[in-house]
């Protein structure tokens, strides 16, 4: 079984999706310490005037190193969704598929959200619902994991029964692939191949922005889009995740 892991992030981007969908099961990294300046709590859009960024404001006190990620609160002393929801209207009120997804992300920006994690949770779930990427998902969290760094994902990899641990490409940089091999575990990384697609504007294609962009401009067509000449375009069949803790099924029901 293919196994990946990534942190939770805000709108996140095409190859974000692809690698769930590549996997037969997804590790959400939620109990890790934030870093500043990441992709967790921000995101970019494409307006009129080029790509623009979505930031949540975040309640960090000088707590950097010592802040996991599920622990990590939304500063709602700044009226930032109604900047976001104002933002993302501006840049794709005029897209095609917008309105078909304006009611979900109206409901969103509508309510007020203590944690970052339930927000993630909530959109990320929303959208491999339409998607139709049905990947389990488990968060590290219930794992009860006390490794670190690549020791980490190698027992998260082992909690979850691998066989094959799909990295990132900047996993290059850390893993030991020898312990992996070690405990009969593969390692292939995840070297996604950005796909152009009709955006509004009729300007140079802007790669690497929100899945929003895909969403909104190709609607039931965005899956194919999203997998379109890619190496690893298809997860296994056949595992539903049943036993493992924090599994949740990636269904608009539950958010996850």
């Amino acid at each position: 079984m293919i196994v990946s892991i990534n942190q939770p992030a805000y709108l996140p981007w095409l190859g974000y999706f692809h690698r769930i969908a590549a996997s037969g099961l997804h590790v959400v990294l939620d109990d890790v310490q934030f870093e500043k300046n990441s992709f967790t709590n921000r995101n970019k859009v494409l307006s009129a005037s080029g790509p623009v960024w979505l930031s949540v404001p975040v309640k960090t006190g000088g707590r950097f190193g010592h802040l996991r990620i599920n622990d990590l609160e939304i500063d709602n002393s700044r009226d930032w969704r109604k900047k976001h929801w104002k933002t993302i209207c501006q840049c794709y009120e005029r897209a095609l598929y917008f309105q078909e997804h304006k009611g979900f992300f109206e409901s969103v920006y509508g309510r007020e959200w203590n944690l970052l994690l339930d927000l993630c949770r909530e959109i990320t779930g929303y959208i491999l619902n339409v998607l139709a990427i049905d990947t389990p998902l488990v968060y590290s969290s219930a794992m009860n994991s006390e490794a670190r760094k690549d020791e980490l994902v190698l027992d998260l990899c082992l909690k979850t029964g691998a066989s094959t641990y799909l990295s990132g490409p900047l996993g290059r940089d850390y893993l030991r692939e020898e312990i992996f091999t070690d405990r009969s575990i593969k390692v292939i990384y995840h070297d996604y191949r950005h796909p152009e697609y009709p955006q509004m504007g009729g300007r140079k294609f802007e790669p690497y922005l929100s899945i929003l962009d895909l969403l909104f401009n190709c609607g039931p067509e965005s899956y194919d889009y999203l997998t379109r000449g890619q190496e690893i375009y298809s997860r296994p069949v056949g595992f539903d995740g049943k036993g493992l803790p924090g599994t949740a099924a990636a269904d608009r029901g539950n958010g996850a």
